[in-house]
């Protein structure tokens, strides 16, 4: 394998929930935007928008409602939105009807700009020596997220990120292993649950040695578990945020 500074840094990447309280500099947050900016996009739509959360009220909301305690705490707090809001004022400004923007081939290519920029802006906090933490809860609620957001029709608050001065230093957590996941020009179905007995072990010893959570727990027990158990939730809303952000309107709900 390959090593140096870029490549050492993705493959040791580490969730970090608990910051120094303390803010990004402008010259810290300059560079982050001028990263989101860059980022490869599709059909050169440019269909992101990154919101830098600063109000102390609505991060306590956020907070609230992804049941966390850390989004919004210590650190800067962004949320990264699929919009197609913009592109929209732009055709309807110049005389042009809103053609396919509310189609789902169109947000899928908003959703894929909007997360390539997240992971490229990750890599730019990590390469700073900063850390930072995924915020997949923010969809956990998302009609209530989407008020507190405000944010106009044709667009939708994908992924959140909290970012600051690394407060902990956690251990690595184990992946599962390249035999799993990366194959040659075929995906094979010969797939052996019990192939996964070595990859299950490391990662019990892995919650049981971790210091801020005691749970012993494979990764098999894990998928079988509550994680993808039937049940309602409020995350079940989303195709009605979707058709009520006037996005995937082809996409019909039952």
């Amino acid at each position: 394998m390959i090593h140096n500074a870029t490549i050492d840094q993705q493959v040791n990447h580490r969730s970090i929930r608990k910051f120094k309280d303390q803010q990004l500099t402008e010259e810290q947050l300059t560079t982050l935007y001028t990263v989101f900016q860059h980022t490869a996009t599709s059909l050169f739509m440019q269909n992101a928008t990154l919101l830098h959360i600063t109000d102390e009220t609505k991060r306590a909301k956020i907070r609230e409602l992804c049941g966390q305690k850390y989004v919004g705490a210590q650190g800067d707090l962004f949320i990264f939105v699929v919009d197609l809001y913009r592109n929209q004022q732009i055709r309807q400004q110049l005389g042009k009807d809103d053609g396919r923007l509310h189609t789902t081939d169109i947000f899928f290519q908003g959703l894929d700009d909007t997360l390539l920029a997240w992971q490229n802006v990750g890599n730019a906090v990590e390469s700073m020596g900063l850390g930072y933490v995924p915020l997949g809860t923010i969809n956990d609620h998302p009609l209530a997220m989407l008020d507190v957001l405000g944010l106009p029709k044709l667009t939708f608050p994908a992924l959140g990120m909290q970012v600051g001065v690394p407060d902990q230093n956690p251990q690595l957590k184990p992946r599962l292993p390249l035999e799993f996941t990366t194959f040659e020009n075929d995906y094979p179905r010969d797939f052996t649950v019990d192939n996964l007995k070595d990859y299950d072990q490391v990662v019990t010893t892995y919650y049981d040695l971790r210091d801020t959570n005691k749970r012993i727990d494979s990764f098999t027990k894990q998928i079988t578990g509550e994680k993808l158990n039937t049940k309602a939730i409020d995350r079940d809303e989303l195709p009605e945020l979707l058709h009520k952000q006037e996005l995937c309107l082809d996409w019909k709900l039952n």
